[in-house]
């Protein structure tokens, strides 16, 4: 009896750690990008991104730490989704491992640029070396390399939504509208990242749209998780054995 209740609920157990590494990458994120770097960031304003930084000390290295917390929740998210996922389709779950993986790479590589900023900013030796303007102008690329590292990096925020949303859709352990609502959400990424590049004034007057669709999804899938695990399926046995595998 024990054991029947174990491989019934295991899935879902894997499932809520899932959701609890997924949402801590939402809150580590949510701080960093979304209430640091916006506070700090000033685009082509060199003297005011210095400034910031200087004012916001602390903030700032809280938030460089936040990204890499962030980046090491990611990639626990994605381990436990493989291991929840991979017996429907490996290679699509193996996908979904690579593109994680990639943006980890970059959100790292940012929080190091943010960093290094904040070193020219408080480190007298540049102001020395290059003077007062030249020390902000260093500090504002620095911080330019952070941002549009981030968006670069939304290629595989987007495109690893897409394997886990097939995976979710196939499994039969989510909602296929969720399934679908993720994937959906790839294609707006990329929307937003291609018209940050290219059209960046169109870019600004489709942004709060743009994003309705990735937010529900991610939201969705997170709340999934937590509060529903999976849905229970004859299957459970097997991913239960695709899990200790």
């Amino acid at each position: 009896m024990n054991t029947k209740i174990e491989n019934v609920s295991s899935p879902k157990r894997l499932a809520r750690i899932a959701g609890i590494f997924y949402l801590l990458v939402g809150i580590t994120g949510g701080f960093a990008e979304g209430f640091v770097d916006p506070k700090i960031y000033v685009a082509g304003n060199a003297a005011a991104t210095a400034g910031n930084i200087l004012a916001n000390q602390e903030l700032v290295r809280m938030s460089v730490v936040s990204h890499l917390v962030d980046a090491v929740f990611f990639v626990l998210t994605a381990m436990a989704l493989y291991i929840l996922l991979q017996h429907v389709h490996k290679s699509v779950a193996r996908a979904m491992l690579v593109f994680v993986a990639v943006a980890v790479g970059i959100i790292t590589l940012n929080a190091v640029f943010q960093f290094e900023g904040l070193q020219v900013a408080t480190n007298a030796s540049y102001v020395t070396a290059f003077g007062a303007a030249g020390s902000n102008a260093l500090v504002l690329l620095l911080l330019d390399i952070q941002h549009y590292g981030t968006l670069a990096a939304q290629v595989f925020f987007g495109l690893w939504l897409a394997p886990l949303g097939y995976l979710a859709y196939k499994s039969g352990l989510f909602p296929k509208a969720l399934g679908v609502t993720l994937v959906a959400a790839t294609v707006c990424y990329l929307v937003h990242l291609i018209t940050a590049f290219l059209v960046p004034d169109f870019h600004k007057q489709i942004q709060p749209f743009i994003v309705i669709v990735p937010t529900i999804a991610e939201i969705w899938m997170v709340l999934y998780l937590l509060v529903v695990g999976v849905k229970t399926v004859k299957s459970d046995k097997g991913i239960l054995a695709a899990a200790k595998a």
